[in-house]
């Protein structure tokens, strides 16, 4: 067992770095995301797989994709109002116990029925999991260091994309797509058990008076009014990756004219330049300020994604750097707005309103799947029709969440100028 007590793993005022707890936790809250995102992200370049394998139209695997969204968000509704109660560890481990087991059940699914049942009950317990990590991360990391551990924390997705989609590619071309679901399964119970054995306690947040009512907390956060900007902001930032990420390998191979085989190639060498990437936007945010990093991000997303939508027949070189690129500046903006919104909420509200942004993530997510699922079709040439009007939509939605980012800042800001003139008056 480490040993740092619980409570030494609380930063002081003014930490230089993280302390040896602090870096195992950031650590292991990083696999758990690289856990969930990878669930999630593998049914993107399966989908040019599942979907002749089933026999199902885009229209169909569009809602396998919005089905977990969905569940992932009631489930974040419900469990929002009991998030603050009990020990975060023993919460974290009762969902991702049943997320590991659903995922098994995704690998066992026969047909499309059982797949879409399957991904429902994945994203109830999955969908929950985001925000205790976030819970943690605020409860053990000074605001200071905050923009580090979420620039830790996020290089799970770029981990996903160097080891967990060339491997899932790899198993479903060698066996099937049900292939990835079953290895999953089994890599995340071993990440279970280091969890139930090494990971400590979090449960400080229990020493403050809790509301009676389950339902009353609930009700106290989401009608908070300096938490409703947070909420639209994220359900704006989900937007992008929703619409894009189900289609991704559709359009890459059917209208980039890239194989099958290649697509490994470009999820490992984006995912590689990635990891190196996360870390320093961390600190940048740290450096420079979350809001400067947050826009800089935002700037290079929306060229990017319009310069990717609007991709015809090109070279495998080309693909993989605009993808790079595109990457860099999503990253850019995901890193220092989680940074960011983790100075929203009280202390005693973290759980529930951690809870509440991954519920509206997922469902807006859900919406933007569906969405573009409905926009997209399939021509009779094989090629995806329509996918630029989808850029136009994900820009549009980075400069609303532009500007509500930058309320949110100025928000944050206030608040802290007020608490450090309170003393003063006193």
């Amino acid at each position: 067992m480490p040993s740092t007590p619980p409570s030494a793993a609380i930063p002081t005022p003014h930490p230089a770095k993280f302390s040896r707890y602090q870096t195992f936790v950031a650590g292991l809250l990083a696999f758990l995301q690289f856990a969930v995102i990878l669930d999630f992200m593998i049914m993107s370049p399966l989908g040019a797989l599942i979907m002749p394998a089933l026999q199902i139209t885009p229209r169909q695997f569009g809602l396998v994709v919005s089905a977990y969204a969905f569940s992932a968000g009631l489930s974040g509704l419900l469990t929002a109002g009991f998030a603050d109660r009990f020990d975060r560890k023993k919460l974290l481990l009762f969902f991702y116990t049943g997320f590991v087991l659903a995922t098994l059940w995704c690998g066992l699914a026969p047909t499309y029925e059982m797949l879409l049942a399957a991904r429902v009950v994945t994203g109830i317990f999955g969908g929950v999991i985001g925000s205790v990590v976030l819970a943690i991360a605020t409860d053990l990391f000074a605001p200071q260091l905050r923009g580090r551990v979420m620039g830790v924390i996020q290089t799970a997705f770029a981990a996903s994309q160097v080891l967990g989609l060339p491997m899932g590619l790899y198993l479903s071309n060698r066996w099937s797509w049900h292939a990835p679901f079953i290895a999953m399964a089994i890599f995340g119970a071993v990440g279970g058990l280091v969890i139930a054995w090494r990971m400590q306690p979090v449960a400080d947040h229990l020493r403050v008076p809790q509301e009676k009512s389950a339902f009353m907390h609930l009700l106290h956060t989401v009608s908070e009014p300096r938490y409703l900007t947070a909420f639209a902001t994220t359900a704006l930032l989900t937007t992008g990756g929703f619409m894009l990420m189900p289609f991704s390998s559709a359009f890459t191979v059917h209208n980039l004219g890239i194989s099958l085989e290649h697509l490994p190639t470009i999820y490992l060498i984006t995912g590689l330049c990635t990891i190196f990437v996360g870390p320093l936007v961390g600190k940048a945010a740290d450096a420079f300020g979350k809001l400067r990093v947050f826009m800089a991000g935002s700037a290079l997303t929306i060229v990017m994604v319009l310069v990717y939508t609007h991709l015809d027949t090109v070279p495998l070189a080309t693909v993989v750097v605009v993808n790079v690129v595109m990457f860099i500046g999503i990253f850019s903006r995901m890193i220092p707005f989680q940074a960011l919104v983790t100075s929203v909420p009280n202390p005693t509200q973290r759980g529930s309103f951690n809870a509440i942004s991954a519920a509206i993530q997922q469902l807006s997510g859900g919406m933007a799947s569906l969405v573009a699922g409905h926009i997209v079709s399939l021509g009779a040439d094989g090629k995806l029709q329509h996918f630029p009007v989808i850029g136009y939509v994900v820009a549009t939605s980075t400069v609303v969440a532009a500007v509500m980012a930058w309320r949110v800042n100025r928000g944050v800001r206030m608040r802290s100028a007020a608490a450090l003139a309170q003393p003063a008056l006193v």
